[in-house]
Parts: C-alpha cells; sequence; structure tokens
C-alpha cells in the first residue's frame, strides 16, 4: 500500500456516503461503498431504538446513506447509518412501512398455521423458563 492510498483512505473517515447493503448477519448489515470498500454497520448503529429484527428495517440491496466512523484493525470500515444526516429520523418509519407491508389482508391457511407455532413455541420457551425458575428456588430452599 502506497501512502497515497493510506491518505485516500484517511480523507473518508467523518464523511457521509451513499451505498448498498450487500449481505445482512443478526449483528449488523454490511454495506458496499464507493472505492470497492465493505463495510460493517453494527446493529446498534442503524437506530436509534431497539432492533430485535434487523430486516425490519434494511434488506439486501437496499441504498443506504452511512456515516465512516473508523477502520479497525483488520482495515476493515466501521459506518452508522443513524449518525449519517437525516437517517435517525427515517429507520423508524421504515420498520412500520416494512410491517404493513409483510402483513397480508387475508391470512391463508400456511399464514396461519405459521403464525400460531411462532406463538406457540414462545410460550412454551416461557413455561419451561418460568417452570426452571421455581424449581430452582425451591430446591435452595429445601437446602
Amino acid at each position: 500500500m502506497s501512502v497515497d492510498d493510506n491518505k485516500s483512505q484517511e480523507e473518508i473517515i467523518g464523511k457521509t456516503v451513499e451505498g448498498s447493503i450487500t449481505n445482512i448477519t443478526n449483528f449488523g448489515a454490511f454495506v458496499s461503498i464507493e472505492g470497492n470498500e465493505e463495510g460493517l454497520v453494527h446493529i446498534s448503529e442503524i437506530a436509534n431504538e431497539f432492533i430485535s429484527d434487523i430486516s425490519d428495517f434494511v434488506s439486501v440491496g437496499d441504498k443506504v446513506k452511512v456515516k465512516v466512523l473508523a477502520r479497525n484493525q483488520k482495515k476493515k470500515l466501521e459506518l452508522s447509518i443513524k449518525k449519517a444526516d437525516g437517517i435517525s429520523e427515517k429507520a423508524p418509519t421504515k420498520k412500520v412501512e416494512k410491517k404493513e407491508k409483510t402483513k397480508p389482508k387475508n391470512f391463508g391457511f400456511e399464514d396461519k398455521l405459521t403464525s400460531f407455532l411462532k406463538r406457540s413455541e414462545e410460550r412454551q420457551i416461557d413455561i419451561r423458563r418460568n417452570l426452571k425458575n421455581k424449581q430452582g428456588l425451591s430446591k435452595r430452599k429445601n437446602k
């Protein structure tokens, strides 16, 4: 890497650039920006609210404005959507729009079954967790 390459890399830090989302993981989204560079937008840097499902906010192929925060030890870019100009107000409205798009007005049998199974599994997990907590407390009292 030459001195000019290092200089041009450092000039991008702190700037807001446009890029497109190439991949989504459970911890963030990878964004490809100018100059064939790719960086990570951590899930905490996508919106000003708690995010349980990252795909409610972004999807692969979306064009987003990101602010380049830094370059990590592996020379990868660290990016932020919520710190980019005007994006912090846009993210929550996108979430609402996505939810309206994903829920069809007429649920089919498959959709109803999937929804029921998901709710049922969540309830089972809660019941098991509560039961383990109660059993753990009763075992401690007996000793």
